[in-house]
């Protein structure tokens, strides 16, 4: 099982329920975990994302200012290079840093480790969405500060961020100054013994394109050489204080600062508020994309630091009010877990639109800023409850990138469309195909997302206009890549795939991805076949637009009808292929502690050869096709791969929760959950300091809501049947489903269900057909002694 790398200890990192922070200042402490605290404390709203650095900008691991979908290209090399690898990847990129403002106290830099600290306090507040900062010090001339700084990513103002500064002298006048600033620096070069990280660049990426200064405003532009991609970020302030401050500003082509200096009288303050504003384009025109920054910065300027702040509180405020969920647990910090975790699944997605979720966010540049099937399969279901407009935003990303889809189909020989495994901009990324471009699935992945996404909030609209084109082309990949096998007795088989295990590699008949492939096959001829009996004329347009015959629809549904799926009669458990069975299974017993995760220790061949698992797998089918498995062979299925099961990939553990939950296994169920939940609060990876795991977290909300309320919604018929742990007394959240807002209450005796908004909602309760209405909108089941909360 794997192990928390760092627990929090409750007088430094108390387990407030609304934030998380720090209250006492431990420079031991503050220096191992830097990184942690840049990604613990990081600020985003899907658009652009800030780590979270300090002010003063020292101590720093990994300073990041990143903009969703800005990248460079980057060679991708190759000891032997062969036909259809990918020549050239996309990196994210990092953006000037503008959260710098370097504080002198009579000629001397303001640095924590040295100072003595009287009083320390900063926190993540999640009900304003702000981080806070309050210090007070005593200087090495006996006097004493207090400096309070508060740090936002507008969610109104996807090209904001501001920052409000205040420095009080608190006991008697000082000669102080503030740089303000705005860098641009060279990217650090990554530890290439870990594939997760991001690749360094060689030489300058951003290019400068021209800049802009005046008052106490600067701005920058650059363009990038390969991606062809311009960049415009800029600075403005206000200040107000008592005292009289003398300015200064500095631009030049990667850095510019306002200075402010003043005599600062005992109890008189010195207020700044600074704005940050980012664009980025494809206009050649510098002057273009200065425009844009200059407009964001005027807006803010006439808004005022106030007015954003307080709307910052009021869309945070509305993001509780539909995607919260309280447990009442004996554990004090599991409602600061589960909430951070949320807080990120906001920050990942909430002004995401026209862009993918990338694993981690805009938290840090691990994986490059890549989208993965993480978003359709660990992300996109908590978003379609809570925020449907940004769901279809995703999944539309998703049909953008349908031509460059097809190119890559064409290119690996096959019909239809091949996804890239990771992307930003369409192209393939993956350098190593065999847990890459192998991995298929990533075109069943998002069809299954299409149709979770219509059938929860019914637009049809979306599917006829847009997903009907994707399912046709998916489909069409699936029977170019499979056959039928006179050896398998006429079954369908796909041949030579890698499944969400990636210990297990080009395998055939990898059971999870048969099962997802029938289920793409089967939803693309239902679709198209309602398309055209409903709307002729779109279907009309469709035929056109993809060429489709209709002896394709009969070749779908025989191959779905006919699909190979591995079974074991003896083992009575479906084999995760055709041969592993037949593997050696792994030595755990001798394999060292420190030897996890795998990858990093074993060359692939000696984990191709093993049984031995990465992440769940057939495990994960079980949960997203949990129709087509009855009880018994979960139960055997789980029993049985459990125990091959690392838990190398941060996306197992919330499934093995869900379907332990499902199959009886209490204990486990929580254990799962409870590891988790704390994957990054607790460093679980050892690599915390590169970004928040974002599907991890995606997978938090699962094992809450599909796992402990036992949330199902196979064909879009919602029901629930709840099984709470042991040391939880209440579970609480909401849903909103085809644009009615659900609230679920579950405690250890009952299950309590509000119909929040709207005129109706359908759904069952442990097998019991239930109805809400706006007539009567409340229902409470108890749980009865037949029927006892497990």
């Amino acid at each position: 099982m794997l192990r928390p790398r760092y627990i929090p200890p409750d007088d430094i990192f108390p387990p407030n329920p609304w934030a998380f922070e720090t209250v006492r200042y431990d420079a031991r402490l503050a220096r191992e975990l830097t990184g942690q605290a840049e990604t613990m404390f990081a600020l985003s709203n899907g658009y652009l994302g800030i780590r979270g650095t300090v002010e003063e900008g020292t101590p720093v691991r990994e300073a990041g200012t990143y903009l969703n979908g800005f990248y460079e290209h980057r060679p991708i090399s190759y000891g032997e290079h062969a036909y259809g690898f990918p020549r050239v990847g996309q990196s994210i990129l990092n953006c000037p840093n503008g959260t710098v403002l370097k504080l002198f106290v009579d000629d001397e830099p303001f640095v924590l480790p040295p100072a003595e600290i009287l009083s320390y306090r900063r926190s993540l507040d999640l009900r304003a969405g702000t981080l806070n900062r309050d210090v007070r010090w005593v200087t090495a001339t006996g006097k004493r500060l207090h400096m309070r700084t508060v740090r936002l990513v507008s969610l109104a103002q996807r090209h904001l961020a501001a920052i409000e500064f205040e420095l009080t002298g608190e006991d008697a006048d000082v000669e102080i100054a503030v740089s303000s600033e705005l860098v641009n620096s060279q990217p650090l070069s990554a530890d290439t013994t870990d594939p997760r990280l991001a690749e360094g660049f060689v030489g300058r990426v951003l290019h400068p394109t021209g800049t802009s200064a005046g008052g106490m405003r600067a701005m920058l532009s650059y363009r990038t050489r390969s991606s062809g991609m311009s960049l415009g970020c800029g600075m403005d302030h206000s200040v107000s204080s008592e005292c009289p401050v003398l300015t200064e500003l500095v631009c030049e082509d990667d850095f510019a600062a306002a200075r402010f200096r003043c005599k600062l009288e005992r109890n008189k303050p010195l207020r700044i508020r600074k704005y940050l504003s980012y664009h980025y384009g494809e206009s050649s025109d510098h002057t273009e994309i200065l425009f844009q920054t200059a407009s964001t910065l005027d807006r803010a300027m006439r808004h005022g630091f106030e007015r954003i702040r307080e709307r910052q509180r009021s869309d945070v405020g509305r993001f509780w009010a539909r995607a919260d969920v309280t447990v009442e647990s004996d554990n004090p910090r599991t409602q600061q877990t589960i909430r951070w975790n949320l807080f990120q699944l906001l920050q990942a997605s909430e002004r995401a639109e026209g862009h993918g979720i990338g694993a981690r966010g805009l938290t840090g540049q691990t994986y490059e800023g890549h989208y993965f099937w993480d978003t359709e399969i660990y992300v996109l279901p908590f978003i379609i409850y809570t925020n449907p407009a940004i769901a279809r935003s995703v999944l539309k990303f998703r049909y953008d990138m349908l031509d460059k889809a097809r190119a890559r189909a064409r290119e690996l020989g096959h019909r239809g469309a091949t996804f890239p495994w990771r992307t930003i901009n369409g192209d393939e990324a993956s350098a190593y195909y065999a847990a890459g471009t192998a991995q298929y699935h990533i075109n069943a992945d998002i069809a299954y997302a299409l149709r979770k996404y219509v059938e929860v909030t019914g637009d049809q609209e979306f599917l006829w206009n847009y997903g009907a084109e994707i399912l046709i082309e998916t489909a069409r990949l699936w029977f170019d890549l499979g056959f039928f096998s006179d050896v398998k007795g006429g079954r369908f088989c796909i041949n030579g795939v890698t499944g969400p295990d990636e210990y297990t590699a080009l395998v055939n008949n990898n059971c999870f991805t048969n099962l997802m492939a029938r289920e793409n096959l089967r939803y693309a001829v239902q679709s198209v076949r309602a398309l055209e009996r409903l709307h002729p004329p779109l279907f009309e347009i469709l035929v056109a637009r993809t060429g489709l015959e209709p002896s394709e629809l009969e070749q779908w549904h025989e191959a779905s009808e006919r699909m190979y799926l591995p079974y074991d009669g003896r083992l009575k458990i479906h084999p995760q292929d055709d041969d592993f069975l037949d593997l050696k299974r792994w030595d755990f017993a001798t394999t060292p502690e420190d030897n996890y995760p795998l990858f990093l220790h074993y060359h692939p061949l000696n984990l191709y050869r093993s049984q031995v698992i990465k992440q769940a797998d057939t495990v994960m089918a079980m949960f997203l096709l949990n129709e087509q498995f009855n009880h018994d062979e979960k139960r055997r299925n789980f029993e049985y791969y459990e125990a091959l099961t690392t838990h190398d990939s941060s996306l197992s553990v919330c499934i093995q929760s869900i379907i332990a939950n499902e199959t009886g296994f209490k204990e486990k169920a929580i254990d799962y959950f409870d590891f988790a939940a704390a994957m990054d609060m607790s460093d679980i990876g050892g690599n915390m300091m590169h970004g928040a795991h974002i599907a991890a977290i995606g997978g938090t909300w699962l094992a809450l809501v599909y796992g402990f309320a036992g949330l199902r919604d196979t064909a879009g018929q919602i029901s629930f049947d709840p099984k709470l742990p042991e040391t939880w007394s209440a579970l609480n959240f909401v849903l909103t489903v085809r644009g009615q807002t659900l609230r679920i209450e579950i405690d250890r005796m009952s299950a309590t269900y509000r119909l929040l908004n709207g005129e109706w909602v359908s759904f069952s309760h442990a097998g019991e057909e239930c109805v809400l209405s706006s007539a009567e909108p409340i229902l409470t089941r108890a749980f009865g002694p037949e029927q006892p909360l497990q």
